[in-house]
């Protein structure tokens, strides 16, 4: 068996869930947050059998497109932290993923 954790933007999330869903696996969605831009991403795991591992990643690949966009960076929360005072053109979206074997797996 291996998990799947795709770290993804929160504007992809919903479609790539809905799709891994359809093809009959389940997910679950947890919230987390990135670094350079500090906006919201969605972290999705998905435990499948070996074999259906190209298939969800297939998904992935389809429903996590990278694009660009012009983003005005947050103030930093602590002083020392970089700045960037006016808008960047930045490339967003995408996924992360790592594939990682289980040792066991129980449901309850």
């Amino acid at each position: 068996m291996k998990l799947i954790i795709a770290i993804l933007q929160d504007k992809d999330a919903g479609r790539a869930v809905t799709e891994i869903n359809r093809r009959g696996f389940r997910a679950t969605k947890l919230a987390s947050t990135g670094g350079f831009l500090r906006e919201g991403n969605t972290t999705i795991l998905v435990g499948v059998e070996e074999h259906d591992v190209e298939q969800v990643l297939a998904v992935l690949r389809r429903t996590s497109s990278e694009r660009h966009e012009t983003l005005t960076p947050q103030t930093p929360a602590h002083s020392g932290e970089p700045y960037v005072p006016f808008p960047v053109e930045v490339t967003v979206g995408g996924a992360t993923v790592f594939v990682v074997d289980v040792d066991r797996y129980e449901k309850f």
